[in-house]
């Protein structure tokens, strides 16, 4: 496997860094104290993530596949590879990984606010622990860690699968984007990749999942809804009824046009947040979210919108065609509903097709 010629053993990557280094299986075992149910922190499609704590008091977070398969080999070999090649403060970082007969697994550190997921629609959810101050912080340094990625890495990393569950939370709240093993590296000079599609419902751009072309703007159009997400604490989709599902941006959009940005706000903030910053990340999430890749900025231009760096800028998208009169979607009927939510439908019919992963908010 390409990984292990890649990846060597343990090279420090700069003065400045910290090594990363292969691990045994017994000590991951005494770690996590066997794997055992109590320390499992989550589990998904690949498998379960477990705390565990090094024989120096280290606390590490450990990722264990479900089963050994080529497929889930080349994507522990892909997350690996690129874990090994970034640092970037808004990143999580690698910390090492075992592979022992059919055993692999990958070693981070330890996050203990868990993810972005887990304060929005999960167990933390009612703990109202994300206040306005923090959830800026979060737009920001996880718009920048994937400036890391798009423009500064090389050679330059999509992540193809940015969501809440995605954004891991550090002790002081601070963002670090997760999750490498959909990532594809593009070479210089290539405007896009073809390849299967991958990652989950409610956050892939059109073009993605209709045709596989991934590119960064992919990833700027996930970070649209993910900013949506954010600043209302609404999901993705949602569920209006059995037979009916809205994207995020049917429901933002038309609020947006009326300038009716208190009903945008999570109310969980209790009207506690500062409204020129809501508006920016607002309108910032909708032109992210377009439809047409071509309309859609950098990653580079998201920060300088989030940070406010530009009021030009900010005045010009408040202005734009997108933002002029949009008539909200009609839901009471359940046949008219679902014939606009197409995009959605698109996604289901794709969905046995191309692993797709719809987010539950569990």
């Amino acid at each position: 496997m390409a990984l292990w010629l890649c990846c060597g053993n343990g090279k420090k990557r700069g003065k400045e860094h910290a090594t990363w280094r292969v691990f045994s299986l017994k000590e991951l075992q005494s770690a996590t104290n066997n794997f055992n149910y109590d320390n499992k922190l989550g589990e998904g499609g690949f498998g379960s993530v477990y705390w565990g704590q090094l024989w120096d008091g280290s606390q590490i977070a450990v990722k264990r596949l479900k089963v050994w398969s080529n497929k889930a080999d080349m994507e522990f070999a892909v997350e690996v590879e690129i874990l090994a090649r970034v640092r970037h403060r808004n990143l999580l970082s690698l910390r090492g990984y075992c592979a022992e007969g059919q055993e692999r697994l990958i070693v981070y550190d330890y996050m203990p606010n868990l993810s972005l997921l887990s304060h929005l629609h999960g167990s933390h959810s009612s703990e109202c622990l994300l206040d306005w101050k923090r959830r800026m912080d979060i737009a920001i340094g996880s718009a920048e860690g994937i400036v890391y990625l798009h423009h500064q890495a090389t050679p330059h990393i999509i992540h193809r699968d940015i969501k809440a569950s995605n954004v891991l939370l550090d002790s002081d709240f601070q963002a670090r984007v997760a999750d490498f093993g959909f990532a594809k590296l593009i070479p210089d000079g290539a405007t896009h990749v073809t390849t299967k599609v991958k990652g989950t419902l409610g956050y892939l751009a059109p073009e993605y999942a209709m045709l596989g072309k991934a590119n960064e703007s992919c990833d700027v159009y996930s970070f649209g809804i993910l900013l949506l997400e954010l600043a209302s604490g609404k999901k993705p989709i949602e569920k209006l009824s059995s037979a009916v599902k809205r994207p995020i941006v049917d429901w933002a959009l038309p609020l947006v046009c009326e300038r009716k940005f208190s009903e945008l706000a999570d109310p969980r903030l209790n009207g506690e947040y500062v409204e020129e910053e809501l508006k920016r990340v607002v309108f910032t999430a909708l032109i992210c979210a377009q439809n047409q890749p071509e309309k859609r900025p950098t990653m580079l231009d998201v920060v300088e919108l989030l940070k406010g760096e530009s009021k030009d800028k900010i005045s010009q998208i408040e202005n734009s065609e997108l933002f002029k009169s949009h008539p909200a979607v009609e839901n009471s009927d359940p046949k008219s509903g679902t014939e606009d939510d197409g995009s959605d439908l698109i996604l289901e019919v794709k969905e046995s097709k191309h692993d797709l992963k719809e987010n539950t908010g569990e």
